[in-house]
């Protein structure tokens, strides 16, 4: 595990290799960002963000996509897999934004987490962006990242890894930092292969001190 002021130098080191820290999936409306990250399950951001564009146009409003056919939904989803469910999930959740919540977004985790294809990733995705509230947003990355700097020990668990990262960042960057995660994963510390001679957390990532001593 991380110290303190080991914590605190990866998190000041992350916000100078990536200022911008950024959710990737484009959205105009809070609505949108929910049914985007719904549609990225098991997908690229890349991809939804190709997919979006028409599907929004079709649908342009909330009213519209909970009076949608499914099916037609569908249509426009296809290539993002799973495509039954997710159009699905969001037609369901359009409705229930309307008739439980007034048409608007709501800022609780308890609330956000009863939405038909929510889970606690989302609903942290929807506070720390939409509400800017402190959120935790476990994804792969997150996971990949956090166990191999040594933030967290060996765990795999999404539920455990937020309440162990709550623990440990501060408040106010925890989401951020957990957009930077992401971007860093894909940039360099890849799932298959990190390139840790080019990162920027090489001498304080548990990780790499662990190769050294293998």
């Amino acid at each position: 595990m991380r110290t303190p002021e080991q914590v605190h130098e990866i998190i000041s080191r992350l916000e100078a290799e990536y200022p911008l820290a950024e959710c990737s999936l484009e959205y105009d409306k809070a609505y949108e960002l929910l049914f985007a990250v719904r549609l990225a399950a098991q997908c690229t951001d890349e991809r939804v963000n190709q997919v979006t564009p028409a599907l929004y146009a079709r649908f342009p409003s909330l009213q519209s996509f909970a009076e949608a056919d499914v099916e037609e939904v569908e249509q426009y989803v296809h290539s993002c897999g799973f495509f039954r469910s997710k159009a699905r999930d969001i037609v369901k959740c359009a409705q229930v934004l309307l008739l439980e919540h007034g048409g608007v977004v709501p800022d609780t985790m308890e609330a956000l987490v009863k939405l038909p294809g929510v889970g606690r990733k989302t609903a942290n995705l929807i506070l720390g962006d939409v509400y800017h509230k402190p959120a935790v947003v476990v994804d792969t990355h997150c996971i990949r990242l956090s166990n191999r700097m040594g933030l967290v020990d060996g765990l795999k668990d999404p539920v455990k890894i937020e309440k162990e990262l709550r623990a440990i960042l501060p408040p106010e960057k925890s989401s951020d930092f957990c957009h930077r995660l992401v971007l860093h994963g894909r940039a360099v510390c890849d799932a298959r292969k990190p390139q840790c001679d080019i990162c920027c957390l090489h001498d304080v990532c548990q990780y790499v001190e662990k190769e050294a001593e293998a």
